[in-house]
């Protein structure tokens, strides 16, 4: 099992948008097995590329019994119906914040042969399939917030030891 180190809030990387995938070879399997690895531990849901520090669209998710992964995902559908959810994140952990987020979404992308990958999630998928498609496009749950939320978000993590410092 190859479970990876985690990029926090504060590294670069994580405000990077992340290039689509070109190369369909046995480097982005392994990333994807890494992926899946590591987004198996206890109390994970989603977990993008970037967050373990590489640049590439790609994310992996684990939610309710149904796991996954997809390479150059992109959001193509969701409800007009939204909902606000208590939402955190590996990257900035210890911080859960209330994010408005619609309650299906359709994500489509590839698998790594390239072949189609279509996933509909609805409530927590749905909420983890945009959280992760964010990551790749270089934003954080943070940057949904309201502004007075975000303020306190970013005050906390400011104080907590694992903060990326330069």
């Amino acid at each position: 099992m190859a479970v990876r180190e985690l990029r926090y809030f504060g590294d670069p990387v994580l405000k990077t948008v992340c290039d689509p995938v070109t190369k369909f070879d046995k480097n982005l399997e392994a990333l994807v097995k890494d992926l899946m690895d590591s987004v198996k531990l206890p109390g994970r849901a989603g977990l993008a590329a970037n967050q373990i520090g590489v640049g590439l669209r790609v994310f992996s998710y684990d939610v309710g019994g149904l796991s996954g992964y997809v390479v150059n995902p992109e959001v193509v559908e969701v409800s007009e119906e939204t909902h606000e959810i208590n939402e955190g994140c590996l990257s900035v952990p210890e911080l859960w914040f209330p994010v408005v987020r619609p309650k299906r979404v359709v994500v489509r992308g590839v698998d790594v042969h390239n072949n189609p990958i279509e996933v509909e999630g609805f409530d927590v998928l749905a909420q983890c399939l945009q959280h992760e498609t964010d990551h790749l496009d270089g934003k954080l749950y943070l940057d949904r917030l309201t502004s007075e939320r975000k303020k306190k978000a970013l005050s906390e993590a400011r104080d907590k030891d694992w903060f990326w410092k330069r």
